[in-house]
């Protein structure tokens, strides 16, 4: 009989989000450890406690969460894990700080049902948040050329460099910056991609109705805001892929019912073996396998 599933929750912040929690329960955890206020310089006995109890056979049983509002402390926290394990006493982790990995994930899959991402001209805007590179990087990933676009042109251009760092040389040269208060460019690239994702902060509208409407080339248009106005006017935070013309919406809600999906299954799969490292283009792996199946939404 195989030891129950330990799934150890770490966050960073002061209460362990009971968001994470309930999906952890719903996933088909046996038990979960939750522990609050964790940063990297306090992670290391935690992990001991975990790779020093069970043994070899059956390290694959204790797996790793982590969560948290700060998506740059909970890579902080990976690395340190990761840092601390050793030839094969480890277990898995998965790391969805503010949810950024599992949103991209849905987001940029529900994107491709409509659009062949490989070659495809794709605008990110909001693109120097956590969720917004994340969608960038995926992107990148899939062979699409990236116009990543911030409010400001200097954290775009930061947040482009950080990209690149993380890519192929070949995807580098995809990736481009530009500034969101730069209209005629905008407008110039609103012409030419055929998804759009609008990953900005929380009820800032980064579009309006007349500009989505000039872009004659649009297939698929993704606003992960899920607070009023909508970042892109017109699009729904309810729509699931509504067809307005030739263009397919999403809006966050619409895309959240994918994300829960791909999160579940990914906090189930961190209990097939105990050396996998769950970050963005794993979990987004997760979720492609899951959109083959007939079932998933």
């Amino acid at each position: 009989m195989e030891p129950a599933s330990i799934l150890i929750q770490l966050d960073s912040d002061g209460q362990a989000s009971v968001f994470d929690a309930v999906v952890a329960i719903d996933s088909g955890v046996d038990q979960l450890l939750q522990y609050a206020h964790i940063e990297s310089t306090n992670v290391k006995g935690l992990v001991h406690g975990a790779m020093f109890t069970r043994g070899p056979r059956e390290l694959h049983r204790t797996a790793f969460f982590i969560g948290g509002s700060s998506v740059a402390q909970g890579e902080a926290i990976l690395q340190e894990i990761r840092q601390t394990f050793f030839g094969p006493v480890r277990c898995s982790v998965m790391f969805d700080g503010n949810g950024a990995n599992t949103t991209a994930a849905a987001a940029v899959l529900s994107a491709s049902r409509h659009v062949n991402l490989h070659g495809a001209r794709c605008l990110v805007l909001g693109g120097t948040g956590p969720v917004g590179g994340r969608v960038a990087r995926l992107l990148l990933g899939q062979g699409a050329e990236v116009i990543l676009v911030s409010r400001d042109l200097k954290k775009a251009q930061i947040a482009c460099d950080q990209l690149r760092k993380r890519v192929s040389m070949e995807s580098a040269l995809r990736l481009h910056a530009k500034s969101l208060d730069d209209h005629g460019v905008v407008q110039a690239a609103l012409e030419q991609v055929s998804a759009l994702f609008s990953c900005g902060a929380a009820g800032v509208q980064m579009l309006s109705a007349a500009q989505l409407a000039s872009a004659p080339n649009l297939r698929v248009a993704v606003d992960l805001n899920a607070v009023p106005p909508e970042g892109i006017e017109g699009v729904s935070v309810m729509d699931k892929g509504v067809q307005r013309g030739a263009r397919f919406d999403y809006g966050a809600i619409g895309v959240g019912g994918l994300k829960m999906k791909i999160h579940r299954q990914a906090i189930r799969t961190l209990f097939s073996r105990n050396d996998l490292v769950l970050d963005a283009e794993e979990i987004f792996a997760i979720g492609k396998t899951l959109l083959e199946t007939p079932a998933a939404s």
